[in-house]
């Protein structure tokens, strides 16, 4: 009996131990951690970032950095709400599951089956489009095709988006590359709508927000309560000054990117996912779900390839690369990561699970700047895969300079081999029409002041002035500077003399891709 009283004893001090020395070793790498994200506000101009970490189905760190908005006092707390942006379309994926489960639908179910309005530019595809096709980036369209129906905040509806699609660009064949597109994550919220009866917000809300306890969770900006103030306010930071900006969240995006979440609140989505859909106080085989095992193997399977480059196979020891249903995976020093991120004007964030080390995180940011959350999440899988040592912030922040650096040398150099004693072959007044593209609609180039100015119909903010580039290509200005997305408008003459239609192309490679004016074929509307 004294044997056994020790023997008890002995396991009691034991666990004890290793309880308090798991404790320690938390606090250990939470405290590097906390300084890495401080290091990477000062370094990026970043001024609120919230970050939770879940070890062993255990939140191990949940907080808030910096302020809400640069300039004022207000917090970032763990219940701070960002927009999550991309990190949305995992959500969207997981209500696809979750009808799969119910037997309303099928991963090969044909979109048209669905929504018999639907139509790719090419007929086969549109016959063969599935629910898979919708979430693997591999329509065949170029990267953020269409995206200009949506973003900047648009006038248009998704019956818009479905009327266009077919007059968007084929840049491959269909399922043979990656390119990611937002439209179709949207058209996969249609389908949810059009299969439960329901709008996608309300669908979102009651199979996923409510039943986790994501309180605080909105599928939209526009749901946010009038007097919540614990919001973070978008940055955009412009010669060295912060500028805040936008103020919905990508709305239109919808199923593709519009939900507003907290660390705390993704907290409980990561735990879900990490419990292959499971979620409770208890995870056993009783436990509620949002979705099978089954579908939880299903998107977190390889459905596009991306390459691989030689150097993230020496740097991070990555030897494949690939998008599933809603996430990107990757192997990263022997384990399997799954991850996305997130971005919208002034705002990013990352969402990274590791499956066999029961671990998980998510970093919020409000200032558009993947270098600093890069960096971020880089350390704390340093320090919770115990890598060896690196400054991953001093890595990023070299990365960014020397990009900076390599796309000042090229528009220089482009600068300098423009014929500047060109001219534009017509009146400045003649180039003055509205132009129609097929799948954007009107946009309208006006004369006044002796000056050219461009209106997108459907796009508030995409207003400009077209200053003479050379020849019969001009670059719009955009008013708003924090768009960053100057671009060049070339007028092709026809054999007469007058205008057969215009293209648009960004001028420089760093304006983000979902402003995609390259899809865009201009025609006078008279």
């Amino acid at each position: 009996m004294k044997l056994l009283s020790c023997t008890v004893f002995s396991m009691t001090l034991l666990l004890s131990f290793v309880a308090t020395s798991y404790a320690s070793s938390t606090a250990a790498k939470n405290s590097k951690i906390e300084q890495a994200v401080a290091h990477a506000m000062d370094t990026f101009q970043v001024p609120g970032v919230a970050v939770a970490i879940i070890k062993d189905n255990k939140v191990v760190m949940s907080q808030g950095f910096g302020v809400i908005e640069h300039g004022k006092s207000a917090k970032v707390t763990a219940d701070t709400l960002f927009g999550i942006a991309s990190n949305t379309k995992a959500m969207t994926a997981a209500l696809l599951a979750n009808l799969v489960d119910e037997g309303k639908l099928t991963w090969k179910t044909k979109v048209i089956d669905i929504i018999p309005e639907f139509q790719m530019p090419d007929a086969y595809v549109t016959r063969e489009f599935t629910i898979t096709d919708l979430l693997a980036h591999n329509s065949g369209l170029g990267l953020g095709a269409g995206d200009l129906m949506i973003w900047p905040h648009t006038s248009l509806t998704n019956a818009d988006i479905l009327k266009g699609l077919k007059y968007l660009p084929e840049v491959s064949s269909f399922r043979s590359e990656f390119a990611y597109d937002n439209l179709m994550y949207i058209i996969a919220g249609e389908v949810i709508t059009r299969v439960t009866g329901q709008p996608w917000s309300d669908v979102i809300q009651e199979r996923i927000f409510t039943p986790l306890g994501m309180n605080n969770t909105r599928a939209t900006f526009s749901l946010i309560e009038k007097q919540n103030n614990n919001v973070a306010r978008a940055h955009v930071p412009l010669d060295d000054e912060l500028n805040v900006v936008g103020g919905n969240f990508l709305e239109k995006f919808s199923s593709a990117g519009s939900v507003a979440s907290s660390v705390n609140d993704m907290s409980l989505w990561l735990q879900a996912q990490l419990n292959k859909g499971a979620y409770g106080t208890k995870i056993d085989d009783k436990s509620p779900r949002l979705f099978s095992a089954k579908q939880s193997r299903t998107m977190w399977k390889a459905q596009t390839l991306l390459s691989v480059s030689d150097k993230a196979t020496q740097q991070d020891k990555t030897h494949f690369s690939a998008y599933g249903l809603g996430w990107f995976m990757k192997d990263y020093h022997g384990v399997k990561l799954i991850h996305h991120s997130g971005g919208i004007l002034g705002m990013v964030s990352k969402v990274v699970l590791v499956p066999e080390e029961d671990l998980a995180m998510v970093i919020l940011t409000n200032q558009q700047s993947g270098y600093a959350f890069n960096a971020i999440y880089q350390q704390i899988l340093n320090e919770y895969l115990e890598l060896p040592e690196k400054d991953w912030i001093a890595y990023y922040h070299d990365k960014q300079q020397k990009s900076a650096a390599k796309e000042e040398k090229r528009l220089a150099k482009a600068a300098d081999s423009v014929h500047k004693n060109s001219a534009h072959s017509l009146a400045l007044r003649d180039y003055a029409n509205t132009y129609v593209d097929n799948w954007y609609g009107e946009i309208k180039v006006s004369f006044k002041n002796n000056k050219l100015h461009m209106e997108f119909s459907n796009t508030e903010d995409l207003k400009g002035t077209l200053e003479h580039y050379q020849h019969n290509t001009f670059i719009v200005r955009w008013h708003d500077r924090t768009l960053e997305a100057d671009a060049f408008v070339n007028f092709n003459l026809n054999e007469d003399g007058g205008i057969n239609y215009a293209t648009m192309k960004a001028v420089s490679k760093a304006t983000d891709f979902s402003f995609d004016f390259h899809d865009l074929k201009l025609r006078p509307k008279k």
